[in-house]
C-alpha cells in the first residue's frame, strides 16, 4: 500500500488552504492600523525620559561609571589589602582585635575616673600548713 489515502489527501488540502488564507490575512491593507494608539501617560513621561542624550541619561551614566570606578579601582583592592594585613601579617591571629590591660585593686578607670576597690580580706581561720 503506497501512497495517502483520500481521507489523508482532504485532510493535507485543507490545511494547505488555511495556510494559506492565515497568511494571506496577516498582510496589512493600506488603511490598517484603523485608529491611532495615543500613548498614555506613563508611555509619554518614559518616551521623554529615555531621550538619547537627555539629562537623565547624561548624569545616569556618569553616576553608574563613577561608582563602577570606586568599586573597581579602591573599594576591592582595599578589602584585598585588609584581609591580607589582617589575617596574614599580622603577629597574631585576628590581630586587629587586642587584650584589655588588666586591673588591679587600687587602679584607677580612665573613662570613669572610678578607682578598683581593695579585694576583702578573709578571716585568717581557714589557715593552711
Amino acid at each position: 500500500m503506497s501512497g495517502y489515502t483520500p481521507d489523508e489527501k482532504l485532510r493535507t488540502e485543507q490545511l494547505r488552504k488555511l495556510r494559506r488564507q492565515w497568511l494571506k490575512d496577516q498582510e496589512l491593507s493600506p488603511r490598517e492600523p484603523v485608529r491611532q494608539i495615543r500613548p498614555g501617560p506613563v508611555a509619554k513621561f518614559w518616551g521623554g525620559f529615555l531621550q538619547p542624550k537627555s539629562l537623565w541619561r547624561i548624569y545616569t551614566y556618569k553616576t553608574c561609571k563613577g561608582a563602577w570606578l570606586t568599586l573597581t579601582r579602591f573599594l576591592i583592592p582595599a578589602w584585598i589589602v585588609h584581609y591580607y594585613v589582617k589575617f596574614h601579617l599580622a603577629k597574631t591571629p585576628y590581630g586587629i582585635v587586642e587584650v584589655k590591660p588588666r586591673l588591679f585593686p587600687g587602679d584607677r578607670i580612665l573613662e570613669t575616673g572610678e578607682v578598683i576597690p581593695p579585694y576583702p580580706e578573709e578571716e585568717q581561720s581557714h589557715r593552711h600548713h
